[in-house]
Formats: C-alpha cells, structure tokens, sequence
C-alpha cells in the first residue's frame, strides 16, 4: 500500500467513446449538455468526440456540431480523438477550445490493428510515423504511446507482457526517428481481457523497461473486473485512469456485442476516496451526471452507483 498515489487523474471518455456505440443517434444537444454537466463536478479531462470516418462510426458524424457547440468551463481540458491527417484537420478547427496532443496508437494485438484501423501493425507502424510528421507540421507536440488490446483480444487471444512491451518498443522508435519524446504511455484493456494479476505483469515490464515513464490505463468492464484492475493499477502507483460516466460505452470493433462499457468514473472516484485517493471530484455530482447519462441513452447503463448512491450520502444520513 506505502505505493499508493495521493492523487489520481481521471479522464472522463463517456461523451466520445460512451455514445459512439449506441445503436440509436443521439441528439447534438443531448451529447453538449452532458459535456458541461460534467465539467461542473470537478472532472479536468474530458474527451468530447471522434473526428472519425462516419460511415465507420456513424454515432459522431455531429463532431463539429458537438466541437463547436459547448461552452468551455476555465481549468477543464477538452480532447478529442482522431486517427489520421484528415481528422486531425477536422480537430484543428477547434484549436482554440480543445486540447491538441499527438499520440502514437498501436495494438498490441496484430488482428485487432486489422479489426479496428484496417491496417495490420506493420502498415500501421509506417502510419504513426506519417501521422507523427503531420502533427509535427503543425506543431503539436507527440508525447503519449497508446497501446490498445494490451491485456488479451477477442480475435488473437491472450497477449503476454513481452508483446506489451514490444509494442510500445515500437511506438518510443517511432518517436526517436522524429524526435519527439514520449512521457505517457496508456494501456487499454479494449475488450475486457485483464485480470489484476495481468495487470500487475503488464504494467511492471513496462515499467522495468521504462522507470521513466508515465504509466496510464484504460480499463473496460466487460467481465466485471475493472474495479479490481483499477486497484491493482492504484497499488503500483498509476495516476492516470480513463473511464466513462456510469460505464458508458465500448469499443465498436471489439466483436463483442452487449459487453458492459469502460470503468464507471463514478466507481472509480469512489474506489479513490475510500482509498484515500483525491480525484478532485463531487462524486455525489457525478452519480447525477450518470443519472443523467442514463436517461439520454434511454436504457440502463452498467454503474451500481447509479441505483446505490455514494457512501458519503447513507454517512450523513446516519450522523
């Protein structure tokens, strides 16, 4: 336990990656009021759309509407994702409300890269590279190697931590030849394999290999484990989580339909604080949020919290 952080960043995801999956459109309005609500709950990272293909991702094919419509709120930073030039020129229009960085995104997993970029890791390494000179021509600075379907895929099975590290082995490469350099690296559980003890070997050989890294994880709920993997990530010291408002959400590409969403934030602020972990967040806010969530997807999302409540609200009952 003497590992344990004081503090933890959240990354909310639930506007971009929670609605992209839903099999319904949701309303332009629907998606900006959620983005704001959540700014007011003490949140400081929110990703608020996919500069995507919408033929591929029909679900954010209001990016723009979405990027331009909300009102920013001082001290909160707004991202989005994009996965190629033409993206990255629909972000850029946005400039002066969102929050630019580059990152270098690879799959551990060789099937996945093929399931979810079309592209198998090789095609996908000259990508990055390509996609790395873009955003140095435009002067956005690649700091952060993401390594989707770090713990297991659907499509190739287990992956072991050697892969993990080979795959970010590639992506540091990829920023030395343009000469960037990489303080972040995020691994994703896309579709549910982890296990705290995976993520215990997944996050030491990394570490091992790179002390000088920032270490982050992106966890999904698919088998009902990610509040355990979020413990096992709190106990070796990680401080950067991404989750969804009341586990909206999932990855499209995962082959997997059905499957609960990303981490609930409101259970991962609730892990922290009994942890003694500060998140920076109302989380009694936040629970309504969910709430809040629920209702603009018109059915129940995975978060217990959403029907228990906060710890806090039966403590000041009983007092």
């Amino acid at each position: 336990m003497a590992d344990l952080p004081s503090r933890v960043d959240i990354h909310e995801e639930g506007p971009r990656e929670g609605f992209q999956i839903e099999p319904g459109p949701i309303p332009t309005a629907d998606k900006i009021a959620l983005i704001e609500a959540l700014a007011e709950t003490g949140l400081r990272h929110i990703q608020i759309c996919s500069f995507v293909n919408p033929r591929l991702v029909p679900g954010w094919a209001d990016a723009e509407a979405v990027a331009g419509g909300f009102r920013p709120k001082e001290g909160v930073h707004y991202t989005a994702l994009w996965f190629n030039e033409n993206g990255l020129n629909r972000a850029l229009a946005f400039a002066d409300r969102l929050t630019l960085g580059g990152s270098i995104s690879l799959a551990a997993s060789n099937a996945f890269s093929i399931k979810n970029l079309n592209r198998p890791h090789a095609e996908n390494l000259e990508a990055m590279r390509k996609q790395t000179a873009v955003h140095q021509k435009h002067g956005i600075k690649v700091t952060r190697v993401g390594v989707m379907a770090a713990f297991g895929c659907n499509y190739q099975g287990d992956i072991t931590p050697a892969q993990i590290v080979q795959t970010v082995a590639d992506g540091l490469a990829i920023a030395a030849e343009a000469g960037e350099t990489i303080t972040d690296v995020s691994l994703a559980d896309t579709m549910g394999w982890a296990t705290p003890i995976r993520i215990e070997r997944g996050v030491a050989a990394v570490r091992e290999r790179w002390p000088e890294l920032n270490i982050g994880l992106h966890l999904h709920d698919t088998r009902g484990l990610a509040v355990a993997n979020a413990h096992a990530g709190l106990r070796l010291g990680v401080t950067r989580f991404d989750s969804t408002a009341g586990g909206l959400g999932g990855c499209p590409f995962a082959g997997q339909k059905g499957a609960a969403g990303n981490i609930a934030t409101e259970e991962l602020a609730l892990l922290c604080e009994e942890m003694g972990i500060d998140t920076g967040i109302d989380l009694d806010a936040l629970i309504e949020v969910g709430r809040m969530a629920e209702r603009i997807v018109g059915h129940a999302l995975p978060s217990e919290l959403l029907r228990a409540g906060s710890l806090d609200a039966f403590r000041r009952k009983a007092a």
